[in-house]
């Protein structure tokens, strides 16, 4: 009826769900035996401070990222296709990313400065200039980048092209709840081969509550996806911006003082860590308007930088 050949099939709902797990094994295994053998390679070259917590990092991300390209690559498609732009279109979107989230941390734990539930310590800006630079590099190397890369862009992209948007949201939240516990299971296991003693094998890492952690990183995960999906030029780049600014921020203000940060905040009962959730429940909508804004300048989808031919095949008809 359309003058168009066929397009190819769309994925089978096993292949689209082994490839979307796939990705979040990726992760865990990466960060699982990256974060293990950084200690042994950094101990075999003598380093130590920032080149000492920089190596694992760049383990991680030299592990993940390459197989997701490959994986990539044998279906015909590249980086661009998982969310990833130009230089210019990425530092935008980046910026966007971590400029929302700061901004909504600022509006909760100001409001709850204000109700005094948060007390400041006199900030050295030398000290947290530096430590946010440095945190920064390690974070988007440890946790950012990897995780974006397999998670929100080839976990989603992949969940995407068979289901709907909400589908492909929680099925990638799904699974990246899964990512912490068998990053233990690989971490244990490396530390063996290492001969390391292995940390404890859970749901959550260091022996945190199941419960509370899981639930926060269900919120931070569905403030990802949105966040990946909020404009139309390097969308993933947004999810790395959201990441960092949440991991620089909540180390500065509740860990500042055990990482030398230069400014930390005491709290006045630790039930005002819930004012994260919070601060993540408001970012998501900042970056729900920031997508209603989008769609307003212009038609197509927001937050898929290009389609399969199944799915350019499926717009044509």
């Amino acid at each position: 009826m359309t003058g168009l050949r066929p397009g190819p099939p769309a994925p089978s709902l096993l292949s689209t769900l082994g490839r979307a797990l796939g990705g979040g094994l990726v992760m865990g295994a990466a960060l699982g035996a990256g974060t293990e053998l950084g200690p042994v390679v950094a101990d075999t070259l003598g380093a130590g401070g920032f080149v000492a917590r920089l190596i694992p990092a760049v383990l991680v991300s030299a592990v993940a990222v390459p197989l997701i390209a490959l994986a990539l690559r044998r279906r015909g498609r590249s980086l661009k296709d998982v969310g990833f732009g130009g230089a210019g279109a990425n530092l935008r979107s980046l910026l966007i990313g971590a400029g929302v989230v700061a901004g909504a941390a600022a509006l909760v734990l100001g409001s709850g400065t204000a109700a005094g539930l948060l007390r400041w310590s006199r900030p050295d800006l030398g000290t947290l200039a530096g430590y946010v630079v440095a945190n920064g590099v390690v974070a988007l190397l440890l946790e950012a980048l990897p995780e974006e890369t397999t998670l929100r862009g080839y976990v989603w992209t992949s969940l995407r092209v068979r289901f709907g948007g909400l589908a492909a949201a929680l099925g990638t939240t799904a699974v990246f709840l899964v990512v912490p516990g068998f990053s233990t299971v690989v971490g244990a296991a490396t530390s063996h081969l290492v001969g390391r003693e292995a940390g404890p094998v859970g749901l959550a890492p260091g022996g945190q509550d199941p419960f509370g952690y899981l639930f926060l990183l269900t919120v931070f995960g569905l403030m990802l996806v949105t966040a990946r999906t909020a404009v139309r030029r390097a969308p993933l780049c947004v999810a790395i911006g959201a990441h960092l600014a949440f991991l620089t921020v909540n180390r500065v203000v509740y860990e500042g003082d055990r990482r030398g940060a230069g400014w930390h905040a005491e709290v006045s009962s630790p039930d005002v860590e819930l004012l994260v959730p919070v601060y993540l429940l408001l970012a998501m909508a900042g970056f729900a308007l920031w997508r209603r804004r989008e769609r307003r300048g212009g038609a197509g989808p927001i937050g898929r930088t290009s389609s399969t031919p199944t799915e350019r095949h499926r717009s044509a008809t």
